[in-house]
């Protein structure tokens, strides 16, 4: 089977591809708030390689009642209540992000998008969560499968953590910069594209030396029939 020159509709089975990274101030997404969301929605090019797109993120203020871990605010060096913290409303800030990803669903023949993350349980359980407190009813992601780069990273590259598959991928990675959702999303996105990149080189180069073997294992004779 070829992926060359396959839409992104064809290319995973209708779902379409759109990294999400989240930061938040703890590890319970029904008590713990969000506090930074960034998406990143891949493009696939006339010989079906992908690369990071369009960018969207907010900083998002912690909804009413939400519980703050001081350990989960040290790990991320995140202020929720810093005065110069831009932030938005839960909803908004989910609209924010859902509003492009709609628009890419739409516009590349998809049925849906899926979250593709590093451990993405994490990230599936506290969009959903939102979701639900938010009380959307058009969320454009599927509500529980998922791509997860730390199993590509360790199939490709036998390294799990992001920075260590990152690096391993060939791609810069800036510790100063990590654990934002915005620095994290869009390294996670380069992560995917260079696998699934490679898979497709990979695919494609197995076609064309079996095909090469085949045309020397059968020769074209030329026939006389005279």
């Amino acid at each position: 089977m070829s992926f060359k020159k396959t839409p992104m509709s064809g290319r995973f089975r209708g779902y379409l591809p759109v990294i999400i990274d989240i930061e938040t101030a703890g590890f319970d997404p029904r008590n713990n708030a969000v506090l930074e969301i960034a998406a990143v929605i891949p493009d696939m090019d006339e010989q079906g390689f992908l690369k990071p797109g369009e960018t969207c993120s907010a900083h998002v203020n912690p909804f009413p009642g939400s519980l703050l871990d001081e350990s989960a605010l040290a790990f991320n060096k995140i202020d929720p209540f810093h005065p110069l913290r831009i932030a938005l409303d839960e909803k908004e800030a989910l609209e924010k992000i859902f509003q492009p990803v709609r628009a890419a669903v739409k516009r590349s023949s998809c049925t849906r998008a899926i979250l593709v993350g590093h451990n993405p349980a994490f990230d599936i359980g506290f969009l959903n969560a939102a979701v639900s407190r938010c009380n959307i009813k058009k969320n454009p992601f599927h509500p529980f499968s998922t791509f997860d780069t730390a199993t590509l990273g360790g199939l490709a590259y036998c390294q799990t953590v992001l920075a260590k598959a990152v690096v391993a991928a060939g791609i810069e990675w800036d510790k100063k910069m990590a654990h934002s959702a915005l620095y994290d999303a869009e390294q996670t996105a380069l992560l995917f594209c260079t696998i699934v990149n490679r898979w497709n080189e990979l695919i494609t180069l197995s076609e064309t030396s079996s095909a090469s073997a085949t045309s020397a294992s059968y020769p074209k004779t030329a026939i006389s029939l005279q």
